[in-house]
């Protein structure tokens, strides 16, 4: 009995030890460039040799690339190398998703070409110096909703040993230092028909502005163009880091009324603005808002077949009747690739209220977008199914989305944003102030 509890104790110190030499080794901040990408990926391949080696990305445009024509595809002589169905997908279920293999099941047309993986993804060189000059000061706040000693970071954690820190990176990432974008998103009816909703939104991150308040990550503007009856209707944000020290700050302005008014709905699982019910406000750009609803847990990491370098899906010469079809997203113009993502899961915490009782998002290790997300109603029962079609920007540079998708399995239609084939070019890299970003703006926006 004695020799068993010395055993059991020896088997406790090697795990400790084991836990705490993963620890160390996660701290080590050195790696950062090194064997490690600027941004905390492994930059070595996998062993099979079907994801590469990270060798800075693309960070500036190719030649004859102009924004009004779109963004050239690096590879567009390339062809699929696989392609997974409903008839295969059981051969490939390591390297998917839980939703990737319940739509396939559920439409006989829902398949994934993929093709060979292009590490692409890269930043501006700010973005570089700051993940590492911040990395070994830069904390959790008490229960993980907010970041200490954070200055100009957009990656908090480069090397992540908490779920939530997983999150964070995702919410603070960078998409240019700040973005206009004009873009396109409507709800799709069962039958494939859809009206089509326009938004002018633009972002500047406080870490990129001369005169940022405190406790801030960002300033946001969405100005709604179409269809007739929403357009002019206008929201504003300022979003707070600590977002249970100082709650989201948000406002609208409406065309009716003519006046602004004070928005706090505009946070958590309050329905999405035009998403016909298909969407929560906390369901934008995949996650955003304050984790603090959630218990994170880092499951760890995987090799999953993901959408990436989507330049075929910008195309201008597009149309988004080309794209939309029933039930799904046109597979012809999608493109999914192997690569390593952090899976995360996110459990709702006891007493806490959510439509979502359970989320598990895959993230990309070289961006730390979330590409793809499975949410699941309070039954425990998958309910959504989110995808991120990812493309490198190079022209912020920066890793964002080409399009999004949700498939609402329940309801059986699905929800379109981020697509900017009919719309005007994105504009990256302007310089703010807050004024741009006060009621008075909004004010005039809506006028």
């Amino acid at each position: 009995m004695k020799s068993s509890k010395i055993k059991q104790l020896a088997v406790s110190l090697a795990v400790l030890g084991s836990g705490l030499a993963m620890q160390a080794h996660a701290a080590d901040f050195s790696k950062l460039g090194a064997s490690l990408t600027p941004v905390g990926a492994e930059k070595a391949g996998n062993a099979e040799g079907t994801i590469p080696e990270w060798k800075g990305g693309i960070s500036k445009p190719p030649a004859g690339f102009s924004p009004s024509k779109g963004y050239l595809d690096p590879f567009a002589s390339e062809k699929p190398i696989l392609t997974i169905s409903a008839a295969n997908m059981a051969e490939h279920k390591d390297k998917l998703a839980p939703g990737q293999m319940e739509m396939m099941k559920r439409y006989p047309t829902y398949k994934m070409n993929v093709y060979p993986t292009q590490r692409t993804a890269a930043f501006r060189a700010d973005v570089y110096k700051y993940a590492k000059d911040e990395a070994a000061n830069i904390k959790l706040a008490e229960g993980g909703n907010g970041i200490v000693n954070l200055k100009k970071s957009n990656v908090p954690f480069p090397i992540p040993t908490e779920g939530v820190q997983v999150i964070w990176n995702h919410i603070m990432r960078d998409l240019g230092g700040s973005i206009t974008r004009h873009s396109a998103d409507f709800p799709v009816q069962t039958n494939g028909s859809f009206t089509v909703g326009k938004r002018t939104e633009t972002i500047s991150y406080a870490s990129y502005m001369d005169d940022p308040e405190p406790n801030r990550i960002f300033y946001y503007l969405n100005q709604t163009t179409a269809p007739a009856n929403a357009a002019g209707e206008v929201a504003l944000v300022h979003e707070p880091l600590d977002q249970v020290k100082e709650p989201r700050l948000a406002w609208q302005y409406n065309p009716g009324q003519r006046r602004v008014i004070r928005a706090p709905e505009l946070a958590y699982d309050s329905p999405g603005i035009g998403a016909d019910g298909l969407r929560t406000n906390d369901d934008f750009n995949a996650y955003n808002g304050a984790p603090d609803r959630y218990n994170w847990k880092l499951v760890g990491k995987k090799e999953m077949y993901v959408g990436y370098n989507n330049y075929k899906l910008t195309s201008k010469a597009l149309k988004y009747g080309d794209i939309v079809k029933p039930n799904h997203m046109n597979p012809d113009h999608l493109r999914y690739e192997l690569h390593r993502v952090w899976v995360v899961e996110g459990t709702l915490k006891p007493g806490a209220r959510h439509i979502y009782s359970k989320r598990v998002f895959y993230v990309d290790e070289d961006s730390w977008a979330i590409l793809h997300g499975d949410q699941y109603d309070a039954r425990g029962g998958l309910w959504r199914v989110r995808e991120v079609f990812g493309v490198q920007l190079y022209d912020a540079p920066t890793f964002g989305p080409a399009g999004e998708v949700i498939y609402d399995l329940q309801a059986r239609r699905y929800l379109v944003n981020a697509l900017t084939n009919e719309e005007k070019p994105i504009e990256f890299g302007k310089k703010y102030s807050t004024a741009d970003f006060s009621t008075a703006a909004l004010r005039r926006m809506g006028r």
